[in-house]
């Protein structure tokens, strides 16, 4: 590998849009723009959106566009792959993206959420050869795609896209080893083909910065001097050849703890990697409720209460004691049914369910915590 790497000077803690401080219905600018001021004051420069995330790229035209030199920052979105119809619709996102962030480039294009099948698709409209054409123009100044799939597709992926510039990833110390996101593997191949890699989740949608957590107790009682969230920053910044580290901060506490893990990084010792499997362990054997997710509870629910979904919320929580991340899960678990509040306990579901849940005292439990 070269001895410097596209990215390589830009600072590593990155400032995802996707989970902003809000108020009311809207965004709470006050408290937005004071993070986005702090974060620049201190060296940090990269901003990540996308075309899918609601009113993000608005967000970040008012709150860092119109309040910084364009010079200052670099600016990631995303193409929205899952909703490209025809080759004509990557011209019209493009030109909506560069008109809701205010600005007539962006650093980072990414092609949204490649897998395999998704990559096929952005090969028969011609994705590759549109982020081509927009780095000639100058339009964006680089290529690259967030990917969520396994390591053999991204190796596809790769081997035919070369030109490709950077890879996004979901990276965490969770996710390292398990068998369904494999973050070592999809890190490895990354690595192997040479390819510098920006990381999303560091820290889970927030559900590993739980201090109260099974296993944030592990790590405070490994060190009660930092945050269980610098964990996960620390790990993943860590890593040889990233660009940078993105977290969805939406307040100024998280951006302040970032910013502190970051600006003093040093690489895990032994030890501490040691501790970070032994809290990995522990959440895993977190006792959970036995749903199976075969459905036979939900045919023949009076209130159409979608069980299941419910259910492997509530294991969330047991897991994690955090309802981070979960908002768009609950939403979806309500599409179509009832809410946990609308089960009239009659038990039709315990007399159908091969596991024996008392899924009426389950439901119960899960009320004052989804909907508060």
């Amino acid at each position: 590998m070269a001895d410097t790497y596209l990215g390589e000077s830009i600072a590593k803690l990155g400032f995802g849009y996707m989970r902003l401080p809000r108020k009311g219905m809207g965004f709470d600018y006050e408290h937005l723009n004071k993070m986005v001021d702090a974060f620049l004051a201190q060296g940090f420069t990269y901003f990540d959106t996308a075309f899918v995330y609601t009113g993000s790229e608005e967000a970040l035209c008012e709150s860092l566009v119109k309040r910084h030199p364009r010079e200052k920052y670099q600016i990631a979105t995303k193409l929205p792959m899952m909703m490209i119809k025809q080759s004509e619709d990557m011209q019209t996102m493009f030109n909506t993206s560069l008109q809701r962030l205010g600005t007539d480039y962006v650093d980072f294009y990414l092609l949204h959420g490649l897998s395999e099948a998704a990559n096929t698709q952005a090969e028969e409209l011609g994705a590759w050869d549109f982020v081509k054409k927009l780095k000639a123009e100058g339009k964006i100044k680089h290529y690259g795609f967030s990917f969520h799939d396994t390591p053999e597709n991204l190796d596809i992926i790769l081997t035919r896209h070369p030109d490709a510039e950077f890879v996004q990833l979901q990276i965490n110390y969770l996710d390292w080893d398990s068998e369904d996101v494999q973050s070592r593997k999809l890190y490895e191949t990354a690595r192997r083909h040479n390819i510098p890699v920006t990381i999303m989740e560091p820290v889970k949608g927030g559900l590993l910065s739980s201090e109260g957590s099974e296993l944030g107790k592990v790590l405070k009682a490994a060190d009660p001097n930092v945050s269980v969230a610098s964990w996960a920053i620390r790990f993943a910044a860590t890593l040889d050849g990233i660009i940078t580290v993105l977290s969805g901060m939406n307040a100024m506490d998280q951006l302040e703890d970032n910013i502190k893990t970051v600006k003093n990084l040093k690489q895990m010792s032994d030890s501490e990697l040691a501790t970070l499997r032994e809290a990995v362990k522990v959440l895993n054997s977190t006792p959970r409720i036995p749903c199976t997710g075969c459905r036979y509870c939900v045919e023949n629910c009076p209130q159409k209460i979608n069980i299941p979904g419910f259910l492997e919320l509530y294991n969330s929580y047991l897991k994690y004691n955090s309802t981070a991340n979960s908002e768009f899960s609950f939403m979806m678990a309500t599409m179509g049914g009832g809410k946990p509040s609308a089960c009239i306990s009659c038990r039709v579901c315990e007399g159908h369910c091969p596991q024996h849940i008392l899924i009426s005292e389950v439901l119960s439990k899960i009320v004052p915590i989804y909907e508060k």
